[in-house]
Formats: C-alpha cells, structure tokens, sequence
C-alpha cells in the first residue's frame, strides 16, 4: 500500500511538473506575442495604425488639441528631453523620426508629416518629401509634399473622398538618403 500511495504521489508530481512546464512555455510565447503586437500596432483620432514591424511607435494619452491652418493635431511634451509628439503614428527609422497625421477635410484629406532627427527630434527642412497613397478601392496615387517652414512639417492633401483604409509608403530623401516610413489610415 505504501509502494503505491508513493507511486500516486511521484506520478502525481511528475504529471504537475509537465502540466507546469508545457503551460509556462505557452504563456511566455504569449506574451512575446502580445509585446510584439503592441510594438506593431498603434491607433490615433483617425483611428489609424501603422505596418511598419521593425519600428517603435509611441502615443500618449496625455495630449493637448489645438488649431492651426484649419486642422487640429494633438501635440504630447511628456517625452523627457525631446520634442513633443503630433498625435500620429511614429515610426524610428535609424537617425530619424517620422511621424504620420491625417486628418480628414471637406475637401479630401490632409496629411501632415514630421520629419525629424536627433535625441530632441530636430525638424529636418531640406528634404524632398512624396507619398505613395492606396485608396481603399486599389487606386495608387503619388503625392508631393511641401514643407511649412512655419508648422515646422511637411503637408500635403489628398481630394480622395473614398471611406476605408487608406495605405501610405512615404519616401524622403535628405542629402541622397532615403528614409522610408509605411503607414495606414482610415476615413
């Protein structure tokens, strides 16, 4: 009878330890999963999130609306030491900062776009800036931007007036580097 209570005890144990094991293991992919899915994943006012899958996007909660040239954006200064956020997605790519706003118009859609470098995200004004823009019906579309020495950004409106997400591949070119930023919107 010992011989057996002894067997149940150790069966018992072993049978816990690979419950345990096989468990943890599951868990642990999990939660990488989860951590790469919010490193992938961001949404703003426009309910927009990014594609880009080897970037950081950020966002905070704590932002700040204001108005300027008829279009609101969200502007963020809790990031320690660096300029403040836009509200939009943000992609790291290398030594820059991208960051993608569009906002829906009665006219169409304006984009604007942040272009930045630095640990206090600098804005770079001697880029040529231009959007590869899908519309929700597969159109392709490629846009120019212009830079707002005021704003400090690069705008550019779209007369699309199609509901959907939107797909966006920005290409700058800044003395013969080119940084490539992907983005999706919806309106």
């Amino acid at each position: 009878m010992k011989f057996h209570k002894s067997n149940l005890i150790a069966l018992g144990t072993i049978g816990l330890l690979f419950l345990g094991a096989c468990s943890g293991g599951t868990q642990e992919n999990a939660a990488t999963s989860k951590t790469e899915t919010a490193k992938t994943e961001t949404t703003n006012t426009t309910n927009t999130t990014s594609t880009s899958t080897d970037a950081t996007k950020t966002q905070s909660p704590s932002a700040q609306e204001h108005n300027d040239k008829d279009h609101s954006h969200k502007h963020d200064k809790s990031q320690e030491g660096k300029e403040h956020s836009h509200g939009g997605q943000v992609v790291e790519s290398g030594k820059y900062h991208l960051e993608f706003v569009a906002e829906k118009e009665d006219k169409g859609i304006h984009i604007d776009f942040y272009l930045e470098t630095g640990d206090k995200h600098v804005a770079v004004p001697n880029a040529k800036v231009t959007a590869d823009i899908q519309s929700p019906d597969g159109k392709q579309t490629r846009i120019p931007f212009t830079y707002d020495a005021q704003g400090k950004h690069y705008e550019a409106e779209i007369s699309e007036k199609a509901t959907g997400q939107y797909q966006a591949r920005i290409t700058a070119e800044v003395g013969g580097e080119k940084v490539n930023g992907r983005f999706s919107f919806n309106q």
